[in-house]
């Protein structure tokens, strides 16, 4: 479909390039673009801008970060001696959530998938490893997603460290909370017996 407005239709275009937007719900996103007060179209516009020219990431541990290190590998209260390896930056944001973990955290930015071109060095297994070697950590925590490439970039990271001094876990997984054993698969029973402690 063609505007009138070759502004409109370019902001449409961008709009649909960005993950889970279809071509409708650009549309509608650029007319709500259009009827909001001026300053709050133009504040979405300079926090994009900000987010591209002030955030990037850590040198140290890959996460989102406005400063060089990040406010965590930065911040002297939390454990330096355990570090625990995510998939994302969102990774980071859910865990800081449970306020359960309070060491620091390595960034891969991926997960290795062969199939899809995606090995050791397109995500930052080189950069744990020296960290690991460089760090005084005491324990390395995998928490990976349960995913067949999460699964296998855990293995990957226990061949990579096998033989440093350094004790390497995995992330329990088991039973959510508030549902039923019967809606549980096999996988996620089984998961959820290994991972069983004293209580």
């Amino acid at each position: 479909m063609q505007f009138s407005s070759r502004h409109l239709e370019a902001l449409i275009r961008e709009f649909s390039r960005l993950p889970g937007i279809g071509g409708k719900t650009a549309q509608r996103l650029a007319f709500h673009i259009l009827r909001v007060p001026p300053e709050e179209a133009l504040g979405l516009a300079k926090a994009i801008e900000r987010v591209r020219t002030e955030v990037s990431y850590c040198d140290r541990c890959g996460n989102i970060a406005e400063t060089q290190p990040c406010y965590l590998c930065g911040d002297a209260k939390r454990d330096h001696n355990l570090l625990c390896v995510v998939e994302e930056p969102s990774d980071v944001v859910v865990l800081e959530r449970t306020a359960q973990y309070r060491g620091l955290y390595h960034v891969l930015r991926g997960v290795l998938a062969p199939a899809e071109g995606v090995g050791p060095e397109q995500i930052r297994f080189r950069e744990l490893l020296e960290r690991v070697r460089q760090g005084a950590f005491r324990e390395l925590i995998i928490a990976t997603n349960p995913t067949a490439p999460g699964e296998a970039t855990a293995h990957a990271i226990r061949e990579l460290l096998q033989g440093l001094p350094i004790k390497v876990t995995r992330i329990a997984r088991g039973v959510p909370v508030g549902s039923d054993l019967e809606h549980a698969d096999s996988v996620t029973l089984s998961r959820a017996l290994e991972g069983r402690r004293e209580i």
